[in-house]
């Protein structure tokens, strides 16, 4: 190893120790493995230049992890995805989760929640509870987080269109508790480009939804230091039938579009960039998607960097969030999904996650029961405690056939920016279908290889058995019932006048260029229902029509 290669490990060790020597004490766990063999904090490849092109873990252009020491000073954020019925039903669930050790809560909202419709809409009929939970008010929110101190748990939320009214409620629900907007950690997802294309829950059309974006940016800069205002997904355009490269490719060519709104909106990028977040899926080819994340990492450090002039490290870091492939779980001989979900999580780990939701075996043929979440549970704890993988600092670099990947990953990806750029950016590309029909021609080619055994599912179209029907358990619709009344309980209780007056407000403000999310704020606190409030923004912003064929 050259002398300069040498003199960079020396300060970069001697820079960890004096940083992360409380965080160790705080693990008192000793690096070693089971047949005592001392671990080092980082292997280094002896070639300088792949150190030039790799970098030190924790620096740009971050392909080895944002932490300089990773995992050795703190784990990932071990998250639960849960939420069905109502908040009663889903505030029991998290209580579990949090006795089971879980570090982070995940809500699942049901599909009127995440389309902006309360539950005595007509379009909501039979959709109340069942793939997540239903929240209809602040009060709702209140029965969610009874008894979870919000300073002491990250939260993370996957809503989108009406997302600016959920943290709404959030916030205020913080406040009730006594606790300071700047004590809250978690995530809102708030990603509206990959709605249009993999997922279908919006409301408005682009540019209403980029400002009510941006809204939030500017508000959780000036008011949520610890809170992340958006979670740029990936994960969904992977579910909708994308490839790894067009998962990672998509994503942050959405996420530049986001940063130049926020930028045009007169934001400064160091002000706000620090707290994006990424949510990416893991699939089963371990070795592609650790790759995956490496490239993802490097592209975007390039981008922020050389794009948008960003010269805060932290504004460099892509941060993200993992959660096992939901489209590779199988009903057919449903406990091979264990083995799906721990390859899958060992992927993500690998790849570097900082938050990390694993999937339990049954979720092809039903709600999770507790019993199959602490399985999932158990495996995330399983690698952390046992497996020996997070006791050193990117443990698989050095493998000449993970940096072939990683080095391919980028360049394919960058080669899908470039086309998007070229059509004007994200936006157009969603907007003319453009990542519909790549994401379809996709979804086709990985189905026609498995329908032709050139792509092997075990169970699906290979090792297959005959089996006892599944004994699967639904949500009933007595949720439903309890739902509708606590509604109409609350419309009749509440103060109707403020309720009026607080949604006119925001009316009239929509029709400006202000921020809006004071105005949320002070509808959510008079217990105005997320569809009266998000009616209030159509009647402004009209509603999103696709006007676009994938074929």
């Amino acid at each position: 190893m050259g002398d300069g290669v040498q003199e960079k490990r020396h300060a970069w060790e001697e820079h960890i120790l004096n940083k992360f020597t409380a965080a160790h004490a705080e693990r008192k766990k000793e690096f070693i493995t089971p047949s005592d063999i001392e671990i080092d904090a980082l292997y280094t490849p002896h070639e300088t230049d792949y150190l030039e092109k790799l970098g030190f873990p924790g620096e740009y252009p971050f392909t080895r992890g944002v932490q300089p020491n990773m995992y050795r000073g703190r784990l990932w954020t071990v998250r639960e995805y849960a939420g069905f019925a109502t908040a009663e039903d889903t505030n029991k669930r998290n209580k579990f989760l949090l006795q089971q050790g879980v570090t982070g809560l995940s809500v699942a909202f049901d599909l009127p929640t995440q389309i902006g419709n309360d539950s005595d809409d007509p379009h909501s009929l039979g959709e109340v509870g069942k793939v997540g939970v239903a929240i209809d008010s602040l009060k709702d929110m209140e029965i969610l987080f009874e008894g979870i101190p919000l300073d002491k748990v990250s939260t993370s939320m996957t809503i989108n269109a009406p997302a600016s009214v959920l943290l709404a409620m959030y916030l205020t629900v913080a406040e009730k508790q006594k606790v300071p907007l700047s004590a809250l950690s978690g995530t809102i997802q708030n990603d509206i480009l990959k709605e249009y294309v993999a997922r279908g829950t919006y409301i408005f059309p682009p540019g209403p939804s980029m400002r009510l974006i941006c809204d939030i940016f500017r508000y959780a800069s000036e008011h949520l230091p610890e809170f992340n205002p958006i979670s740029i997904s990936g994960y969904h355009i992977r579910e909708a039938g994308s490839t790894a490269v067009q998962e990672i490719a998509f994503t942050l060519a959405n996420a530049a579009s986001y940063v130049q709104s926020a930028i045009q909106s007169g934001l400064n990028v160091d002000a706000f960039a620090g707290r994006l977040s990424f949510f990416f899926a893991v699939h089963n080819h371990l070795l592609e998607e650790i790759a995956k994340f490496r490239a993802a990492r490097r592209i975007w450090a390039k981008i922020m960097k050389e794009r948008f002039g960003a010269k805060d490290p932290h504004s460099m870091m892509l941060r993200f969030h993992a959660q096992t492939g939901g489209s590779t779980l199988t009903a057919q001989q449903p406990q091979n999904n264990i083995v799906r979900v721990t390859l899958q999580a060992l992927a993500s780990v690998f790849g570097g996650t900082q938050s990390l939701h694993t999937n339990s075996f049954d979720e092809a043929l039903e709600l999770p029961t507790e019993e199959s979440v602490r399985i999932a549970l158990r495996t995330q704890q399983v690698i952390a405690e046992e497996s020996g993988v997070t006791e050193t600092v990117d443990p698989l670099a050095g493998s000449y056939y993970l940096e072939y990947l990683t080095d391919e990953m980028e360049k394919r990806a960058l080669e899908y920016i470039r086309k998007i750029d070229e059509m004007g950016g994200a936006v157009n590309a969603v907007e003319t279908g453009y990542y519909c029909r790549e994401i379809t021609k996709s979804a086709y080619k990985i189905q026609k290889e498995i329908d032709e055994k050139r792509r092997l599912i075990v169970g699906v179209n290979c090792h297959q058995m005959d089996e006892k029907p599944f004994d699967s358990k639904t949500v009933s619709d007595e949720g439903e019932r309890l739902q509708l009344e606590k509604l109409k309980r609350l419309k009749e209780e509440r103060e109707n006048e403020k309720v009026r007056k607080a949604l006119s407000s925001l009316q009239d403000k929509a029709k400006t260029e202000e921020n809006l999310m004071p105005e949320i704020i002070e509808a959510v606190k008079a217990y105005a229902t997320l569809g009266e409030i998000c009616r209030t923004l159509k009647d402004v912003f009209g509603e999103y029509k696709p006007g676009y064929s994938i074929f």
